[in-house]
């Protein structure tokens, strides 16, 4: 008989924006799917602490056109909607200020 091995994986959170992806003029499904308004792009972020994604939607709100498509401080997910450009200029914005302000590890803005 083999001896499996057995593997556990802990969550443990630290100070960073895990995820920061642009997808650039989705189909038009995704935003049924997902509930949200059609715009030009949705952004889509993942922090921890999990709270913080609430700073990044107001980040976001006060630094772009955009709008937030879905927040969830349990999981730290946020997803933006906008014009590409504003999109981008939020997600930007958002990864400046964790940097210099909060002192975050941030990813780089993947885009598709």
């Amino acid at each position: 008989m083999e001896k499996k091995e057995r593997i556990i994986q802990e969550y443990v959170p630290g100070k960073q924006l895990n995820l920061a992806h642009i997808i650039a003029n989705p189909d038009e499904s995704l935003y049924t799917r997902l509930g949200i308004n059609e715009a030009g792009a949705i952004g889509i972020l993942t922090v921890t602490p999990t709270e913080t994604a609430i700073i990044a939607a107001d980040i976001a709100t006060k630094s772009a056109d955009v709008e937030i498509g879905y927040l969830d401080r349990f999981t730290g997910s946020l997803v933006i909607v906008g014009s590409v450009s504003n999109v981008e200029t939020a997600i930007q914005n958002i990864n400046e200020f964790f940097v210099k302000t909060l002192k975050f590890s941030t990813a780089e803005i993947t885009r598709s």
